[in-house]
């Protein structure tokens, strides 16, 4: 695929860290499957791994959680 954001690049199978924050709690989950531009570094996450995120993150908050860091694991 290419890369929407530089245009010039295509993108390939790598992995990313993807940072969120909500209602006060950060969570920095690494390794999540991605593709990633080769020449900007863009990185694209399907949608069902976002979904996958956005629980973890949700589960998180919940917990009371201020600050968490974790590898990926697929649901």
């Amino acid at each position: 695929m290419m890369c929407v954001i530089c245009k010039t690049g295509e993108t390939h199978p790598g992995t990313a860290t993807v940072t969120l924050e909500r209602e006060g709690a950060t969570v920095v989950i690494k390794g999540v499957p991605a593709r990633v531009c080769t020449n900007c570094g863009e990185e694209y996450v399907e949608e069902s791994v976002t979904a996958h995120l956005l629980k973890t993150a949700e589960e998180a908050v919940r917990a009371g959680v201020q600050v968490d860091v974790r590898t990926y694991a697929a649901a």
